[in-house]
């Protein structure tokens, strides 16, 4: 009865130690390792997105927060699908292409 729980054991051992190499074989191919690049660039845009949404939200929540408190404080309404231009000066480029 013991040889056999050893003979077993031995088998269950070899298939486990056979298939993890396996997968390490192939892995270690160029195949296996342009798969494991495609994954993880595919995870790295994935992870990009959703920065960059979060600071898409972040910024539309902040934008209303600021319409809100220079309506509040001046009482002046900005007019519906209107954005607010940069007090910086510049014309949009649409203005600077009909001038030149």
């Amino acid at each position: 009865m013991k040889r056999l729980f050893w003979l077993g054991l031995g088998v269950a051992t070899g298939v486990v130690v056979t298939r993890k190499a396996g997968r390490t074989a192939r892995q270690a191919t160029p195949a296996g390792l342009a798969s494991n690049l495609g994954d993880a660039v595919g995870e790295l845009a994935g992870a990009i997105g959703a920065f960059g949404a979060d600071i898409r939200a972040g910024m539309s929540e902040r934008e209303q927060e600021l319409q809100d408190m220079v309506e509040q404080r001046s009482g002046i309404a900005p007019r519906p699908g209107r954005r607010a231009t940069p007090a910086t000066g510049t014309r949009p480029a649409r203005a600077r292409r009909a001038e030149g």
